[in-house]
């Protein structure tokens, strides 16, 4: 965040395109707006936009109550899902000439196109508007292979052959897209799919990210893309195996498979209560075995390994390890109350498909349903290599 001195004088600025004024946070669509409009930089500015609440179209505070409450609810426009992929923003109370007011400091998106629920936003002179066809354009191109995520990078051995592209034009584009971007037919599947970061245009080839979604078969340039079921009967890896499952495909075909596959391991049991009433009960929540291994698919490591993502179902416990330790800002320390990306494209397919409630919450929702079950808290392990998450049946 800028010193107070430079917000002043930019909070002052009436006429610059970086900046924003909110005398509250009444429009809340508006603040989101503006966070996806200096998320994209048109203007290639190479430098944060800032959304001040608490000011006046003149540039002065109002002295609006800047409260917990509301920079919360600013720092949850990040990750609600609404803006996608994730913007970089800051959020920061701070005294600006005598008067507290609200700082969103929001950072160039280096996946742009970022979209508002489907419509791409941007700053033109002192206002927001939609992006056209060109602008969309303009934004695509602009994305730098140096700084991509491996989800987001392109896939050289791959061509737009190897994609189910009528897949992406009818189970995925309608949820993501405008109706009315959509209506733009004169768009190629190749700028269709790169709008959304599953097709490079510089070379002419899908991304990881659209192999792994939509490819035909993922494994001909991932071979560790799938994810291994075992259920054991008894407590160890030397116990006879009840069933065995490769749960391979591309990523919508893997989370259709996990979704039919886990709910059948799930036992219930009825247990006797007071008098002649009986309740049931389940050795592990669906919820929770669920979350964990979604969790396990969008943050797992894909190069430089052939290893799948474990799903070892033991009498005692389940064991749910993916390849790769935690990334970026996650510690074992912090790693239930902050969240950070691997696979940031992945993830907004998971949360555009329904897959995904809320970004960073998982954990907490899991063993909020392990609790209310019986269950113990999930455990973590954290090595080099991998994660691994322990589930203990329910006593």
């Amino acid at each position: 965040m800028l010193e107070v001195q430079e917000l002043e004088k930019l909070m002052s600025e009436v006429e610059s395109d970086r900046v924003e004024r909110k005398e509250s946070i009444s429009d809340p669509e508006k603040i989101r707006q503006a966070i996806c409009a200096y998320a994209n930089d048109l203007p290639d500015h190479r430098a944060p936009g800032y959304i001040f609440i608490g000011a006046n179209n003149a540039g002065n505070p109002v002295s609006l109550p800047i409260t917990d409450q509301l920079l919360l609810t600013l720092s949850n426009m990040r990750s609600d899902g609404n803006i996608l992929p994730l913007p970089y923003m800051t959020v920061e109370k701070v005294t600006l000439k005598g008067v507290p007011v609200a700082v969103v400091e929001v950072h160039p998106s280096d996946m742009p196109p970022v979209r508002l629920r489907g419509q791409v936003w941007i700053r033109v002179g002192p206002r927001r508007a939609t992006a056209t066809l060109q602008e969309e354009r303009v934004l695509t191109e602009r994305q730098v292979a140096g700084s991509r995520t491996f989800d987001h990078r392109p896939c050289p051995d791959a061509t737009l052959d190897d994609l189910l592209v009528e897949s992406f034009r009818s189970e995925y584009l309608p949820r993501v897209v405008d109706e009315g971007v959509i209506a733009q037919n004169d768009r190629s599947a190749e700028e269709q799919l790169a709008s959304l970061r599953f097709f490079d245009l510089r070379r002419r080839t899908p991304t990881y990210a659209g192999v792994l979604v939509f490819g035909k078969d993922p494994l001909n340039f991932m071979p560790g893309a799938f994810i291994q079921f075992v259920r054991f009967d008894g407590v160890t890896l030397a116990d006879s195996v009840q069933d065995e499952k490769p749960i391979t495909g591309n990523l919508l075909t893997q989370l259709l498979q996990i979704d039919n596959l886990l709910p059948l391991q799930i036992r219930t049991a009825r247990a006797s209560a007071r008098g002649l009433r009986h309740e049931e009960g389940s050795d592990y929540p669906m919820a929770a075995v669920r979350e964990l291994t979604l969790n396990a698919i969008m943050h797992r490591v894909y190069e430089a390994t052939n290893s799948p993502v474990r799903i070892n179902w033991f009498a005692d416990r389940i064991e749910i390890q993916n390849p790769g330790g935690l990334y970026g800002q996650v510690t074992p320390e912090n790693y239930e109350r902050v969240s950070d990306y691997r696979n940031p494209v992945l993830a907004e397919v998971m949360k555009a498909l329904g897959y995904v409630e809320r970004f960073g919450t998982g954990i907490t929702r899991a063993n909020t349903a392990l609790k209310a079950n019986g269950n113990p808290p999930a455990e973590f392990t954290f090595e080099a290599t991998h994660v691994l998450v322990t589930i203990r049946r329910r006593a």
